[in-house]
């Protein structure tokens, strides 16, 4: 009614301004004054009713903020990175706030997410980034199963503004790296353990033949996904499940980085597609495993590059206190693969320079892991020589550790490092190792073998010595069969054997005392997947 009457006015002042006396009708001198008022009479009049007697009957209308009919599914809201307002619901800012041309406050509120999870599923990945008091707020939220919503900035207008109770009963499924857990409030992880449960999710999957067949079903999800890529052929499926397997790291089992995986059957569709094959056979998909490297791999192997390029490795002849030891490069958790690297290291024994004794001294950027390891290494030179190491100062240095080094995969390389120094025993430049030891000689199971094995073969070292009961996770590449002589070792004296030459040898051999009891070797696991 109001729009008809501000209609009528302005088109009666255009009809006024024009001369209807004359043979032609045309504008009178004064049009423009006639229809300017005109205008001007229609928006009072526009202004006077909206902002009068209309605005108090909407005041009275309520705003709906969350609706779900009978037969609706139940809603999947995911609140990943959300802020205060969007995870707990807002009270919008209005700029007018006086003269009668204010929002009422009701209309500016706006649901949040735990409001629109209402019976359904609130999902929050990297849950950790929420600020504490959103975090608090949502485990009120929880408790309550119902939340006001509020201003949530101070400048706004509506931080003075609070509504009833919403109902906001939902169920919660958080998500994060383990490291999320630090950054988590105390109360809201305690609701989740004492309600519900905390899993923490597998990242390899028992190597059987339906999980085989589940991955082979992936890899054809994978490619109607792409819708460009080819289809695989039998032996291009093979080649995915022989690096699910090496992926895994442990014989037995099959990869669930799944994300990884379908990057690498993308890439290798890309190469059949760019050489116009109708299939994807396994020669794309090995040349695909060299193109889709990761960054931490084309790291490692510049570094094994450059090695060769100014010598940095010795790979032949013999050496006193100097061992090629291995090590994997780590750069980020998620990466489903090792990158392998050779690790020199090099060990010095001087007269003690102090009263109080000799020390331990090593270099490298070590972490607090590989410190204790070189410390506990001291034990058992006491045991291997009969040394007593408190008259010597040993310097241990990880050469080229410019990243720092962590873990204790070092420990059998610095042991044979730092006997070779006392004794003036040369150690074998065509071997490298990986190891832990314990504090009794023992050779301990270690990660990433598979990686630091290919590493040496690259390099071109002739042996590797590893822990026995990781002989079960070794799953070369084609490339690197027979290029290599894996060698499994129990104990410390059985390192010494193989590592040390020259005619010192058997006097120091001879000395040793086999007191450690030896790791059983567990059963072997499936079969690979053959060629």
């Amino acid at each position: 009614m109001v729009m008809t009457i501000v209609f009528f006015i302005i088109g009666l002042s255009v009809i006024l301004s024009y001369q209807w006396g004359s043979p032609t009708p045309e504008f009178r001198p004064d049009a423009p004054n006639i229809i300017l008022f005109g205008i001007l009479v229609a928006a009072i009049i526009y202004i006077a009713t909206r902002y009068t007697g209309h605005r108090q009957e909407n005041l009275m209308v309520p705003k709906l903020l969350v609706s779900h009919t009978p037969d609706e599914m139940p809603p999947f809201v995911d609140a990943t990175g959300s802020h205060a307002g969007a995870l707990l619901g807002d009270v919008k800012h209005d700029p007018f706030q006086s003269g009668g041309l204010e929002t009422p406050a009701h209309e500016r509120v706006e649901s949040g997410a735990i409001h629109k999870a209402h019976k359904g599923v609130l999902f929050v990945d990297e849950i950790n980034v929420l600020r504490m008091e959103s975090q608090q707020s949502l485990l009120t939220a929880m408790q309550e199963k119902k939340f006001s919503i509020v201003g949530q900035s101070e400048r706004s207008s509506g931080a003075m503004v609070k509504t009833e109770a919403v109902p906001c009963d939902f169920i919660l499924v958080a998500a994060g790296n383990l490291d999320a857990v630090q950054g988590m409030h105390p109360a809201l992880r305690s609701r989740i353990r004492g309600y519900g449960y905390e899993i923490y999710m597998k990242s390899t999957m028992p190597d059987s033949e339906e999980n085989r067949l589940k991955l082979v079903r992936f890899v054809a999800q994978e490619v109607a996904k792409d819708r460009k890529i080819p289809h695989f052929d039998r032996s291009a499926v093979l080649e995915i499940l022989r690096e699910a397997q090496r992926r895994a790291g442990r014989r037995g089992q099959l990869t669930l980085r799944l994300r990884e995986l379908g990057g690498l059957i993308r890439v290798a569709g890309d190469i059949a597609q760019e050489e116009a094959t109708p299939l994807v056979t396994a020669k794309h998909v090995v040349n695909a495993k060299r193109i889709a490297r990761s960054l931490e791999q084309q790291v490692a192997d510049r570094m094994i590059e450059r090695g060769k390029e100014y010598q940095t490795f010795i790979t032949e002849g013999a050496i006193v206190g100097m061992v090629n030891g291995l090590a994997v490069l780590v750069g980020d958790n998620s990466i489903a693969e090792f990158s392998g690297i050779v690790l020199p290291i090099a060990a010095e024994v001087t007269p003690a320079q102090a009263k109080q004794g000799g020390r331990i001294i090593a270099t490298g950027r070590l972490g607090e892991i590989a410190k204790e390891a070189v410390e506990n290494v001291a034990a058992l030179i006491k045991k291997y020589t009969g040394e007593d190491i408190s008259n010597h100062d040993i310097h241990v240095q990880f050469v080229g550790s410019r990243e720092g080094t962590e873990g204790d995969s070092a420990s059998i390389s610095v042991a044979t490092a730092v006997i070779s120094a006392l004794e003036e025993v040369p150690v074998n430049q065509t071997v490298a190792m990986t190891g832990s030891l314990s504090v009794r000689g023992q050779v301990l199971p270690v990660g990433g073998v598979t990686a630091k094995i290919e590493a040496a073969a690259e390099l071109g070292l002739l042996k590797v010595v590893i822990p026995r009961a990781n002989m079960k996770d070794v799953l070369l590449e084609d490339r690197y069969q027979g290029k290599i002589e894996i060698i499994p070792v129990d104990t410390l004296s059985e390192v010494l054997e193989e590592a040390l030459v020259g005619p010192k040898k058997s006097g120091l051999i001879s000395k040793l005392v086999a007191l450690v009891p030896k790791i059983t070797p567990d059963k072997p696991g499936p079969a690979a997947v053959p060629h």
